[in-house]
This record gives C-alpha cells, sequence and structure tokens, in this order.
C-alpha cells in the first residue's frame, strides 16, 4: 500500500520550471534514493513532500491525505544542521519533543529524548554544545531530533554529503541501523550512487532541471546488511552500479567537441628555460630549430596542442624516473603540549608524467604533503627536489588547484586565467596570451561562459576555471588538493572527466590529494594510501594496471577495477580499526 503518491506534481519558481509531471508512489517502510545532479530540483521535491511549499499543478497525499503543510508525520533532516548554537544536545532534541509532544509528563519526554540521543550514538556528548562537537556529531543530532518526533515517513534532503568520507560511511551504518529497528518509511536525497545502492530499496534518477523529471527506477535486491566491501564480490551489485551510472552519465555530462577547443600558440612559458626571460623568449619554436625538431618527432596525441607545450616541463636533469623526489619529508607543528609530527619521513619518487594519488582518511597529512610539494608550508625535516632543483617556496613552475576554487570574485572567468598567464608568459604577445587562455577555457568546457564573473558561476564552474588557470601555466608539476571533495558527485564525475581529457594532452607530472577511492583509481598511475596521523607517512603503493586514456565508464567494464577498489578499501579499513581503538 503506498503511504506517499506524487501524481503530475509541478514547481516553477518565476518563468523557470523546476520540476515537471512528477509521478511517483512509495510504499509503507519502504526506503526510496532519489539521485540527481545538483541544481535538478532535489531538494524543491523534498521540500514539497514535506509540506513546506506547495506545488503549482498536480497532487501530493500522503496516507490518503492530500499534503497541506509542514506535519510532524514527516520529519525533515537537512545538509546543514540548524542547531541552536547555545544548546546542549539534549536541549536540541528536547526542543523538538516539547513542540511535538507538550502534553507528555516530563519523565517519559526525557526518556524519549535520551532513547534517540543513545540510538545516534551521542550519549557521551549529551550536555556538549553544538561548536564542541564534528560535523559528523551536529548531523546525528540532527538525525536524533528528526526521529524523537517518530515521523511515519522521514526525509533526508543530501544529510551526508557536507562529511569527509570515513564520518559518511559511518553515519551511513548508522542510518541503515536505524532503518531496520525503527522500520519508518524514508525517501534519502543524495548525489551518491553508492550511498544509494548502499541503503535503498529503490533508486530513481532525477533527469536535470529546469524542467526536472524522474527517470527509471532501478530496484536494489541486494541483500541485507550491505558492507561497502563485500559487495565488490556481488556481480548483482556491479552490474546495477553500471548500469546507473551509465545512466547518469549519459543524461547529465555535456562535452566539449574537439572542434571547439581551436589551438594553442607556440610560446613556452618562463619557467620552462633557464636563463630566464630571454632564455624563454628565444624558445620561441618559430625561432628554435631545436623545438621545431622535438615538434617533428612527436606522434602527436592532439594536433590542437604544440609541441611547445608538450614540451613546456622537459627537465633539465637527466634521471627522469626521479622528477620528484620527496626524501624524509618532515612536517612539525610547535603545540602548547610540545611538538606534534604531523608527516614523519615521507619519502616517494615520481617519474616524470606519472599521475599519483595520495588517499588516507581525513587528517593524515595528505594535504601538508602536498602544501609542502606546493611551498606553501615550510619542510621540518628532510626535502622535495623538483627536476633537480630542491623547493624553497612557492613558484609558478608548481600548479595548485585547492578544494575551494581560491577566484578573484569580481573578476571575468578569463581575468582569473589570464592573471597567471601574464606572468608566466610575459615575452609573449598579447594575442599569444589570449590564445593560451581561451584554449583552456574550452578545454574545459567554458567557451561560453569567459566572461562571466566568477562569483555568478556555480561552484563546478569555478572549479573548471580553477582547472584551466593551473594548465595554462604550464607548470612542471601540478598539486590537486581534493579539486572536486566539494562537489556532488556527479559534478565531480563531470570534472575527473574533464581533468583527464586535459590531462591526456599535456601530460604533467601530477599529484592527486583525494579520499575517493574511485577517483584514487580513475586519474593515477599509482595510488599511494597514507597511514593515519600523527606522524603519518607512506603505508602501502598500488600501482594500477589500467589502459589510458581512461574514462568512468571504461573504469567500471575493466575486469580488474573492482580488484583495485577492494584493496584500497580493504586498507582504509584497516586504519579505520586502528582510529577507534585509538580512541
Amino acid at each position: 500500500m503506498s503511504i506517499l503518491s506524487l501524481k503530475n506534481v509541478s514547481k516553477s519558481y518565476g518563468d523557470e520550471t523546476i520540476l515537471r509531471d512528477i509521478s511517483i508512489d512509495i510504499e509503507e517502510n519502504e526506503f526510496v534514493a532519489i539521485v540527481g545532479f545538483s541544481g535538478s530540483g532535489k531538494t524543491t521535491l523534498i521540500s514539497l513532500i514535506a509540506g513546506l511549499i506547495e506545488p503549482d499543478e498536480g497532487s501530493i497525499t500522503f496516507n490518503g491525505d492530500p499534503v497541506k503543510g509542514a506535519s510532524p508525520d514527516r520529519g525533515v533532516v537537512f545538509q546543514n544542521y540548524s542547531l541552536m548554537p547555545w544548546l546542549t544536545v539534549n536541549d536540541n532534541v528536547r526542543l523538538a519533543v516539547d513542540a511535538i509532544f507538550p502534553g507528555e509528563p516530563r519523565a517519559v519526554k526525557e526518556k524519549r529524548v535520551s532513547h534517540y540521543v543513545e540510538m545516534v550514538g551521542l550519549s557521551h556528548a549529551s550536555e556538549r554544545r553544538p561548536a564542541e562537537l564534528s560535523g559528523g556529531m551536529r548531523q546525528r543530532v540532527n538525525v536524533a531530533r528528526a526521529l524523537a518526533i517518530q515521523p511515519k515517513l522521514l526525509l533526508l534532503d543530501e544529510p551526508l554529503s557536507a562529511l569527509d568520507a570515513l564520518t559518511r560511511a559511518n553515519l551511513q551504518d548508522e542510518i541503515e541501523r536505524i532503518w531496520e529497528r525503527e522500520k519508518k518509511t524514508v525517501v534519502l536525497i543524495t548525489n551518491d550512487v553508492d550511498e544509494a545502492l548502499l541503503l535503498a530499496d529503490r533508486i530513481i534518477p532525477l533527469n536535470p532541471g529546469p524542467n526536472a523529471t524522474l527517470g527509471p527506477a532501478f530496484r536494489v535486491s541486494l541483500d541485507r546488511p550491505r558492507d561497502r566491501k563485500a559487495v565488490n564480490h556481488d556481480p548483482e551489485f556491479v552490474r546495477l552500479r553500471g548500469e546507473i551510472t551509465d545512466y547518469l552519465m549519459k543524461i547529465g555530462m555535456t562535452r566539449t567537441s574537439e572542434a571547439e577547443v581551436g589551438e594553442l600558440p607556440d610560446v613556452l612559458p618562463l619557467s620552462a628555460a633557464k636563463g630566464g626571460r630571454k632564455a624563454a623568449r628565444n624558445a620561441r619554436p618559430k625561432t628554435s630549430a631545436a623545438i621545431i625538431e622535438l615538434m617533428e618527432s612527436v606522434a602527436a596525441t592532439d594536433p590542437g596542442l604544440p609541441q611547445a607545450v608538450k614540451e613546456a616541463g622537459k627537465p633539465h636533469t637527466q634521471n627522469l624516473n626521479k622528477y620528484v623526489e620527496f626524501f624524509k619529508a618532515t612536517k612539525i607543528y610547535p603545540t602548547p603540549k610540545g611538538p606534534l609530527t604531523v608527516v614523519d619521513d615521507f619519502n616517494l619518487d615520481l617519474r616524470k608524467g606519472e599521475f599519483v594519488s595520495l588517499i588516507g582518511h581525513s587528517g593524515c597529512g595528505k594535504s601538508t604533503v602536498l602544501s609542502m610539494a606546493a611551498g606553501l608550508n615550510p619542510i621540518s625535516k628532510g626535502g622535495i627536489v623538483l627536476d633537480g632543483k630542491e623547493i624553497a617556496g612557492a613558484g609558478p613552475d608548481r600548479g595548485v588547484v585547492f578544494q575551494a576554487p581560491s577566484l578573484f570574485p569580481w573578476l571575468t572567468a578569463y581575468e582569473n586565467v589570464a592573471l597567471g598567464v601574464d606572468r608566466v608568459y610575459p615575452h609573449a604577445s598579447a594575442d599569444e596570451r589570449r590564445q593560451i587562455v581561451e584554449y583552456y577555457l574550452r578545454r574545459v568546457g567554458l567557451a561560453d561562459a569567459m566572461q562571466k564573473k566568477a562569483s555568478d558561476l556555480s561552484n563546478g564552474m569555478q572549479q573548471r576555471v580553477g582547472i584551466a588557470r593551473a594548465f595554462a601555466l604550464s607548470p612542471k608539476l601540478l598539486l590537486l588538493d581534493e579539486p572536486f571533495g566539494m562537489l556532488d558527485s556527479l559534478t565531480r564525475w563531470e570534472l575527473q572527466e574533464v581533468l583527464m581529457d586535459v590531462w591526456k594532452r599535456t601530460q604533467v607530472t601530477a599529484i592527486c590529494v583525494t579520499h575517493d577511492v574511485d577517483e584514487a583509481i580513475l586519474v593515477a598511475d599509482r595510488v599511494i594510501m597514507m597511514t593515519n596521523g600523527p606522524n603519518a607517512r607512506v603505508g602501502k603503493v598500488m600501482e594500477v594496471d589500467l589502459p589510458r586514456p581512461r574514462s568512468r565508464k571504461a573504469l567500471l567494464e575493466h575486469p580488474d577495477y573492482y580488484k583495485y577498489r577492494e584493496q584500497l578499501l580493504t586498507f582504509l579499513e584497516e586504519y579505520e580499526v586502528h582510529e577507534k581503538s585509538a580512541a
């Protein structure tokens, strides 16, 4: 029997139709996941079901009655925490209980609060205030508060998307345990296919808006409880994951055609030649016989990318197997309790043109290693060498893409990229610098948004600008610090494809910090697994012997992909156990 029914529901804001002709029936005690891209109308859909907004067309019924306004029968957990900062955990939950059960005796209400705080594992923190809690703990308070009013329907609007991977995995397990115990009807809004597969009975894609519609339903018949490592061996999981991913990629990804990209000018960056500005000017292919000879010898994979740019990072050392060297790199911070060694004796060699991933739990020192390589964080002991020269500070020979795009919001996308290009190519003509900026902005799919201010771009588009800016500098070493960590999973897929597309044309040596197992495998020749901090170091190294160029679709279809995935999940699980036992 359907407990929730939407019939031909549409919702517009102004002249833009966000949702169009949405119809769905959800059974009592069913766990349904709605999966979609950012901006596809997922939060609008959850707000309609919750009764926080009304549809323009169609009908919504709950238990056979029309939905008219909010009701305690429908509990909502949003992405943001929405807690009263001056109240304790117990008091935040008690607020909801007092509002919904005003006539209950005090002792009964106290027991109800205690029961749900304990259910989400916060009994030990019941008297703490939100400022004293981690992000994961604050979201647990939200879940406890929603459950404490005993709704018949629990609505989860991307409740875990702002959390790190380990906390997210723990809360996914918690949500499944609660669902099994409470047997609520649950509608989960998520952008994470794996999260949906681990939790849901049914997965329904929401096709991108405006005019967003529901796609075909995928029935999940996997046995419960579902273990994220064990399901790698389940053919049904592999099949479903591939089908859902393929569907979402087809409806959501628009690739820029080769014809729109254009060509780069034949000009080298300042850092590519010893001798500075004069040497760089003399190295221009139009006047350099050496570069012309190199151009004639290349087996070009991309005719639109001149050999000058491919050779921009050409090393001056002969040992290409040690193009980048980390030797006993250590970072120590002073604290009131004494020195704290965050990264200890980190050793790693990178070949010229190699792409490696650094993976590990939050706080293991991944970003510290990257910031030392960027020259943004002084090295306490040991050292890092790039192309035969020890790193002693920041420089244009290293391009960095951070988790947040770090753009000047009042400048256009074009101007943000041009700032770096003007500095690195001062010897080039204005027209050549323009061609470089436009080439990379087109390459990342921003041909129509070059003149938009950064403040008017979505998070995903801003990160595209950051990627274009990094590649436009033709760095010897590209450093990516969780570049897609702030984006929804589906936008992240798209930008991973963009990154791989641009990288295959430059073959720049690169290091990518990530907590995403699939991302680590997709981009890397080797995955470097870091132990937990403090005193973090290289734990294991996994060679990724998969053909390039790579795409997510090809990755999912490769027979060895799930073997690599299990290796990483096993490593992370081992250190998760270490972390819990240490706590």
